[in-house]
């Protein structure tokens, strides 16, 4: 009994080895398989059954289009997997000197904006200063011209006169001209620097949006490690290294299902060929096989060898086994061409994302250059503002000072007049004290006048007749007599009212 079993473990093994089907060589009865095993069905006999089988499996062996197709995808993906390399790092590369130069061109731009905002600030100091200035003059004008000219002062004169009739107001119109001439100047200066700043602002922008946007969106059929690195950009690890060898693993899935299914048709042919008059069926069904099928020695013509009945009941029962399982193993080959083909595509479209993304970031980089050749431009607008904004506020200055100088002279002027008033008043004062001298004066030398007369005439009245008359000749004269009057012309002082002159106090006085 023992030799019986160890002669039968022998003879199936033999069997298996012959025809390829043992469970290291077979995928339809491996336990790497995903294919669930079937339970075993009852050997078949019949010539019918055998063929219907083999023309099942020959069906299946087309299935090696699927193969070429998987090592077509993986030959391609590895190529592109080169092909991603090299774009990635030129683009990386670009892009870093991009974002280098791009930093550079934020500092010159930086200090434009310097420039640009030192000179707005010094330029609205300037408006405040003349501002101020010429409300100073306006209103010391307006004082003029509201201000008129005592009567008194101009007797002979019909009209009445302002303070400003005396003075010349065009050479205030003139200046006030020329500063707004190189106000406007300089403020037109600093609109360019501020359009060129806007200008290169803009192009600085368009260059970062360019770089932004270049980078690679999610692709959302990658496995959850590979869409997080894709969802990156060209420094980012390439998805394409997992999703290859993901592909290289299901095409040798694949390549060992079809092989399984050309030893399943082997073990047909065979099968056939050790049944009675299945030896013409065998040679009919294997003449046109698909092309890159390799089939055993017994399909190239070779008689087979013969073997007993209970090698054939265990060859054929294997046979029912494998033939249960084609369908299964064609379908995942499909499903494995299908998978290889969807990931295929998405290493299409990430390949077209990297080549967009490195067009855009050469579009950015060609925007750079010309951005760059008008950067001489740029920096020479920022040092023409300078130079004219020193030119302009150098003459804004200097005729300021004019501007001061002419305030400075009509308020002076202003002031000048109420201290005539003041003047005036004063000598008013002085006349009538001087008129009050006068007259005390003038009532004494009456009185002593009256008292010499009355003398004289006494003395003429006592001794004139004894007293020859030319003894004197000036011994009847009259006494003498005085007359006051103005040695220096007969022009009085204004007769200006004492209200006038008080208000003319109080406004040199500062207090109204």
């Amino acid at each position: 009994m023992t030799i019986y079993i160890l002669v039968l473990f022998k003879l199936l093994y033999n069997l298996f080895q012959s025809h390829g089907l043992d469970k290291s060589q077979t995928p339809m009865l491996s336990s790497e398989s995903s294919v669930s095993l079937r339970d075993a069905s009852p050997a078949p006999s019949s010539l019918d059954t055998l063929v219907s089988h083999l023309v099942a499996s020959k069906r299946s062996l087309s299935s090696i289009e699927h193969v070429w197709r998987a090592n077509e995808i993986v030959t391609s993906t590895r190529i592109q997997l080169e092909a991603s390399v090299i774009i990635a790092a030129r683009t990386s590369f670009l892009r870093d000197g991009i974002i280098t130069q791009l930093q550079t061109l934020e500092a010159v731009h930086a200090h434009s904006r310097a420039v640009e905002s030192e000179g707005a600030e010094e330029y609205g100091q300037v408006l405040n200063t003349l501002h101020e200035a010429d409300q100073r003059l306006r209103g010391t004008l307006e004082s003029l011209r509201t201000t008129m000219v005592e009567h008194s002062l101009r007797p002979n004169s019909d009209t009445r006169k302002t303070l400003l009739d005396f003075v010349d107001e065009g050479g205030v119109d003139k200046l006030l001209v020329a500063i707004d001439e190189s106000a406007k100047a300089a403020k037109d200066a600093h609109t360019e620097l501020v359009e060129t700043n806007l200008g290169f602002r803009y192009d600085l922008d368009q260059i970062g949006t360019i770089l932004e946007s270049s980078r690679l969106p999610l692709l959302p059929s990658l496995t959850p490690a590979t869409a997080e690195s894709a969802n990156h950009d060209s420094t980012s690890p390439s998805p394409i290294p997992e999703m290859l060898q993901s592909l290289e693993d299901r095409a040798k899935d694949m390549a060992d299902n079809l092989e399984s299914l050309v030893k399943h048709f082997d073990l047909c042919v065979t099968a056939i060929k050790h049944t009675e008059g299945g030896g013409d069926a065998a040679q009919r069904l294997t003449d046109d096989l698909p092309e890159g099928v390799g089939v055993g020695e017994e399909i190239a013509g070779a008689p087979p060898e013969p073997i007993g009945d209970l090698e054939r009941e265990e060859m054929l029962e294997v046979l029912a086994k494998d033939a249960d399982q084609v369908e299964d193993v064609l379908m995942e080959i499909r499903d494995h061409i299908s998978e290889m083909e969807a990931l295929f595509a998405t290493v299409g479209t990430y390949m077209s994302k990297l080549d967009e993304e490195h067009s855009n970031v050469m579009k950015a980089f060609r925007q750079l250059e010309a951005l760059e050749s008008r950067l001489h431009a740029f920096v020479a607008q920022s040092q023409v503002f300078v130079m004219r904004w020193d030119d302009e506020n150098g003459k804004i200055n200097e005729r300021m000072e004019e501007l001061e100088s002419l305030g400075d002279f009509y308020s002076g002027y202003l002031s000048a007049y109420d201290n005539l008033l003041v003047e005036i008043g004063r000598r008013q004062f002085m006349e009538q004290q001087m008129e009050k001298v006068l007259q005390d004066a003038m009532r004494k030398l009456d009185t002593l006048y009256d008292e010499d007369s009355s003398k004289r005439e006494a003395f003429k009245n006592d001794y004139g007749d004894f007293l020859p008359v030319d003894i004197w000749p000036g011994l009847t004269n009259s006494p003498l007599q005085f007359e006051a009057k103005p040695l220096n012309g007969t022009d009085k002082v204004p007769d200006i009212s004492k209200s006038v002159i008080q208000r003319a106090i109080r406004r040199v006085e500062g207090k109204g």
